[in-house]
């Protein structure tokens, strides 16, 4: 038989706190442990499930998304596929605001006025925003019609 790992050797060998693994039993992320005495005693295979979740949770995973994926590994199921897309598309969308936003702010840097708030181009900006636009039509807006 061989050797189990309890919560504590779980815990150090994957960087987490026993209370998140004792959470991630909880949630059903980690198959209920065996016990001996009264102590959780895990296989050594539950390091990699360990870290297949943390994994998955620093990608953008929530740990609901994680359990669904976890249970939809069977190759029949293409629910992992599709949680996978719709989290890229997020993903995706997240990153295009980031770069409109870096635009943004970096042309904040280079303004000429000693007071932003007296910018033109800002106060365009910040009036589109105002009117509904969103930040990338808003700057579209302050650089093109100033």
């Amino acid at each position: 038989m061989e050797e189990q790992l309890t919560i504590g050797e779980l815990a150090s060998r994957t960087g987490l706190a026993t209370s998140a693994l004792r959470y991630w039993e909880e949630l059903g992320l980690l198959p209920a442990p065996g016990r001996v005495s009264g102590q959780r005693r895990y296989p050594p295979s539950a390091v990699g499930l360990v870290g297949v979740i943390v994994a998955l949770r620093d990608v953008g995973f929530t740990l609901r998304e994680i359990k669904t994926l976890l249970a939809s590994r069977s190759p029949a199921s293409d629910g992992w596929r599709e949680l996978y897309q719709r989290n890229l598309a997020e993903l995706d969308q997240r990153i295009a605001q980031a770069q409109v936003a870096r635009t943004a702010i970096a042309h904040g840097l280079v303004c000429p006025h000693e007071d932003i708030f007296e910018c033109s181009k800002f106060a365009s900006g910040v009036a589109a925003l105002l009117a509904g636009s969103s930040l990338e039509e808003a700057h579209e807006e302050a650089h093109t019609h100033s």
